[in-house]
């Protein structure tokens, strides 16, 4: 199955021209994405984890991606199935809201809370038992995986991770007081951030660019038993990835 953005015209030419070298591509055991990262997001959250997804780059960085800088070449991959996919840990989080509503969220990137008004959120960290600050003046914090790193919360301040690594990113967004560090800690780790005054500093939840909840009371956030699957084709290389398209696009 082959999935184009269907805003993106770059990827529609993009899919027409796979098809055009490659029709048998519609029966492979993976499911072709052209886009971005975005449309690879929404993608998954469309059509679920139980499949191995395969992105060739039709955006801006396509951290998760395939580049097509050779058709030639693309297509002898394809033909030839040379590929490998990695399976990458999921975040899970549990929302509490205002009225007490609970949700649960899974996230490929990130969750993030963000102030909903003008003004700062307040917002209290505990990270497993450990509080590690009570009152945090700041425009919000993201929680990601090392595969996300590179997303919102490399953007934020936060380390750009190698995707493989087990761990738990958390990096304030703009904190005003205290001047709060990132952090990376072990996959094991739980974070926990109570909202302070939410009725005056309302703060949203936005997970994996999508907000999917308003008025939120709190949040705990771990790394999830489920899994998601990318794969890349020969010749992908994780560390040169990063340099070539975050540390040095």
């Amino acid at each position: 199955m082959i999935l184009a953005d269907p805003r993106n015209p770059t990827a529609q030419r993009t899919r027409d021209e796979l098809l055009s070298r490659l029709p048998e591509i519609e029966d492979a055991n993976v499911t072709v994405v052209v886009g971005g990262d975005g449309f690879m997001l929404h993608t998954v959250a469309q059509h679920g984890l139980d499949k191995t997804y395969l992105g060739l780059n039709a955006g801006r960085i396509g951290f998760l991606m395939n580049d097509v800088d050779d058709w030639e070449g693309t297509v002898d991959r394809l033909r030839r199935r040379a590929w490998e996919s990695w399976a990458f840990p999921v975040l899970h989080a549990t929302l509490t809201l205002k009225d007490g509503t609970v949700r649960e969220v899974h996230a490929i990137n990130d969750v993030a809370l963000e102030r909903s008004t003008g003004q700062t959120a307040h917002l209290g960290l505990t990270l497993d038992v450990r509080q590690v600050v009570d009152r945090l003046v700041a425009d919000g914090i993201v929680f990601c995986t090392a595969l996300g790193s590179t997303a919102y919360n490399f953007s934020a301040g936060g380390p750009a991770c190698h995707p493989t690594l087990p761990m738990l990113g958390v990096t304030a967004v703009a904190p005003h007081h205290p001047r709060l560090s990132p952090i990376v800690l072990h996959a094991t780790a739980t974070g926990r951030v109570q909202v302070h005054d939410a009725h005056r500093r309302p703060v949203r939840a936005v997970a994996d660019g999508v907000t999917i909840a308003d008025n939120v009371a709190m949040v705990v956030v771990r790394i999830g038993p489920k899994k998601v699957r990318f794969a890349w084709l020969e010749g992908n290389d994780f560390t040169a990835r990063m340099i070539t398209k975050i540390l040095r696009p």
